[in-house]
């Protein structure tokens, strides 16, 4: 259940992607008024904007509508494109939801009054996203921005926060090891499997221990690490290996991991002494 809206804002969503798919009907679900829907092609902009209460798609030369908030739901390197050819109000607010792009992207719009919403969050097309408990980080150029922007995060989320934007691109580094890296490892396991004609559902169980023993592992994920790396089983690590000759991108990354792993366990022990 979304958190009851304390104001209710009109808001102008840049994007039409999987996060603006996502977040426009969170927006209007929270009391929002999602003004319109600009994306670089109107049909998927379109398509958005009729999933949404008197909303509109908006592309220029027609004149900006008015909003409280402005929301750039697009690629990182789209974001400084938009601030410099968007004919932006004097004194708007306007916020990308990057990790990685710093607050002084804004630097180069001083008509307006910037910001981040940077949800911690990975989004795919037909999933849905449990908005309450997702974490929102909030940081703005202006006192009134970030008033703002706390007021559309937390009518959103029940995980609010301010965050500078090096701590913030720390941990889009970090989302990026613990999501994007997981789930392309998840992958080359479900391809060296189908490989062998077996069911990639045979991983599962073990999918899910390990992700639940690593979130409650204290203090460190390294400290329940298993396989044969960890335990110098030289023997398994080359069959491995050599069963991944076929693959030779896989093979070399397998070996990358497997002496990160034993390195950091070695530094685990010398520490212990």
């Amino acid at each position: 259940m979304l958190p009851s809206v304390s104001v209710a804002l009109r808001v102008g969503l840049f994007g039409a992607g999987r996060v603006a798919a996502a977040l426009g009907p969170a927006l209007a679900a929270a009391g929002h008024h999602v003004v319109f829907v600009a994306g670089r092609t109107l049909g998927p902009a379109q398509a958005l904007a009729t999933q949404l209460p008197a909303c509109q798609a908006w592309a220029p030369p027609a004149a900006l509508p008015p909003a409280d908030v402005y929301l750039l739901a697009v690629p990182d390197a789209a974001v400084p494109e938009l601030l410099g050819t968007v004919p932006w109000p004097a004194g708007a607010v306007v916020a990308h939801l990057a990790g990685a792009v710093p607050l002084a992207v804004f630097e180069a719009a001083p008509r307006v009054r910037g910001g981040v919403l940077y949800p911690l969050q990975t989004f795919s097309a037909g999933r849905a996203i449990d908005w309450p408990v997702v974490p929102l980080f909030v940081e703005a150029t202006s006192a009134p921005a970030e008033a703002r922007l706390l007021v559309l995060a937390r009518s959103l989320s029940q995980q609010v926060a301010l965050l500078g934007s090096a701590q913030r691109l720390r941990l889009h580094l970090g989302a990026v090891w613990a999501s994007n890296f997981t789930n392309h490892l998840l992958g080359v396991a479900q391809a060296l499997l189908a490989e062998a004609s077996l069911p990639f559902e045979l991983l599962h169980p073990l999918v899910r221990e390990t992700v639940a023993k690593a979130l409650a592992a204290q203090p460190s994920p390294f400290g329940v690490q298993t396989g044969p790396a960890v335990r110098r089983d030289a023997p398994t690590l080359a069959a491995h290996e050599a069963a991944l000759a076929a693959h030779p991108a896989w093979q070399a990354l397998y070996a990358q991991l497997s002496a990160s792993i034993a390195a950091t366990e070695e530094m685990r022990r010398g520490q212990k002494q």
